[in-house]
């Protein structure tokens, strides 16, 4: 058994308007989870025995509007990093919160309980180039790389062992120029699944849905969610039995495009497989440790009695 957490950037769960491009019945993936029309604010809550969709909170007892530094840096470890930095910031991880990224994490925490866990998300090597001059990581690079994990580069693309932030590669050969396949949404869930045959936990992380919200665009969000949505209903479907599908985001943008900034919604947390480490979850603090929770209760089904 294996978790594929992915972290959708930007999404939080708001009113059914014309401005809501995720209250669509056309994406397939959270109607899904939500038996209804997409995803808003006016479809109930889903508690099943396999499956999962629940409206948690990202203010975390913060004023202001959630930010994805400090979002991030909560999801990923299940501490209040908007407390402990005393305000909401984004988009880089804020200094006096980057001790839970860099020894507190997720990836630290499945490390040692004795899981093997990996970022699928792969980087050009301009990106590396940036980041190392400036020593400024996003919040999930910093956390793979403190956590001793390989951050993929256009050689894992090649070889099909790892995923572009756009999901089908375009971006990578049309803007950068890079010498590697278009390829479809359904290839892309393919790798996915792939890689979970040699992990217990995999993450990949979605934020254009982010950049589209503060673009306040529909045409871009259109484009955006096309993209994830038909990722998303592949895995769902070819999804193994035994394996955990977990989907959520840092804070609200994309629900609500008649304003450029971030929203204080709650945002939407999906589960598919093994839901009951996940019932009581109230905010995004209880994600990284349902998840840890998910993978010692198949490790303990494995174990002989005593």
């Amino acid at each position: 058994m294996s978790v594929l957490f992915v972290f959708i950037d930007g999404v939080g769960v708001g009113d059914k308007t014309k401005n809501n491009p995720l209250a669509d019945s056309t994406l397939k993936s959270f109607s899904y989870f939500t038996n209804g029309d997409g995803l808003h604010s006016g479809l109930d809550e889903v508690i099943e025995d396999d499956k999962l969709f629940l409206k948690i909170d990202a203010n975390l007892d913060v004023e202001g509007l959630p930010q994805s530094g400090t979002g991030q840096a909560s999801l990923f470890s299940g501490e209040n990093a908007s407390k402990i930095a005393g305000k909401h910031f984004g988009p880089f991880p804020y200094s006096s919160t980057k001790f839970l990224l860099e020894k507190r994490s997720l990836f630290h925490k499945a490390i040692e309980s004795g899981f093997k866990p990996h970022f699928l998300n792969a980087y050009p090597e301009l990106f590396f180039t940036k980041s190392e001059k400036r020593d400024r990581w996003t919040c999930t690079t910093l956390m793979a790389k403190s956590a001793g994990l390989k951050l993929n580069g256009i050689d894992e693309i090649l070889n099909e062992e790892a995923l572009t932030a756009e999901i089908i590669q375009k971006a990578w050969r049309e803007s950068l120029n890079l010498d590697v396949p278009v390829i479809t949404p359904e290839d892309a869930s393919v790798r996915a699944l792939r890689s979970m045959n040699k992990y217990d936990l995999v993450l990949y992380e979605y934020y254009l849905t982010d950049k589209a919200g503060h673009a306040m665009s529909k045409k871009k969000s259109r484009e955006v969610l096309n993209i994830l949505d038909r990722f998303l209903s592949s895995v769902i479907q070819n999804l193994e039995k035994d394996d955990t599908l977990v989907i959520t985001s840092d804070h609200g943008n994309l629900e609500d495009l008649s304003i450029k900034t971030h929203t204080r919604n709650p945002v939407p947390l999906f589960v598919k497989g093994d839901t009951k480490p996940f019932l009581e979850t109230k905010s995004i603090l209880d994600i990284t440790p349902a998840i840890i929770e998910v993978l010692k209760r198949d490790r303990n089904k494995k174990s002989p009695s005593k």
